[in-house]
Parts: C-alpha cells; structure tokens; sequence
C-alpha cells in the first residue's frame, strides 16, 4: 500500500486528507502515480495536474522522478512561500 496526503489547499479542494492506494510495480515514480490521480477526472485534475505541485516521499521533498515503493508515505502540497 501507499499513503497518499493532500495537504493545504488541496486537502480542502480534494475533500480529502488522504488515501491509502494499492502499490503495484506499474506505479514505478510519483510522476506514474499523479497522472493516475490527474485521470480520474475533476477535480483531480485541476490540483493535481499543476506545473508548480510539490511532492514528498517518506517526509523528504523530492521530484516527479523519484522512484515508489510499497509502504511509502506520499504527499503532494502546494508551492510555499514565506515572508
């Protein structure tokens, strides 16, 4: 299994805080396992289907690139910015 978290904005345009998805070795990258999510249809894809959408596997920021595993912790944010 994979933990997926939506967090902030999304959490909240999602109606969802998150799921637990069945890991497969099809879901090779975070990048396989979004446009999963993005074919789901709205509003899926309008949150997750984001240039600018940032992601993190087992609590470390990482890309699109990086490899899944059973058991990983996913989450996907918006950009943050400080001031």
């Amino acid at each position: 299994m994979i933990q997926v978290n939506y967090f902030a904005r999304y959490r909240e345009l999602l109606g969802s805080d998150g799921e637990a998805l069945a890991w497969t070795p099809a879901l090779r990258t975070l990048r396989e396992l979004r446009q999963l999510l993005v074919e789901r249809g709205e509003p899926w894809a309008q949150v997750l289907g984001q240039a600018n959408l940032m992601c993190a596997r087992n609590q470390a920021l990482c890309n699109l690139d990086e490899p899944l595993a059973d058991g990983d912790d996913i989450a996907f944010f918006p950009p943050v910015t400080g001031g």
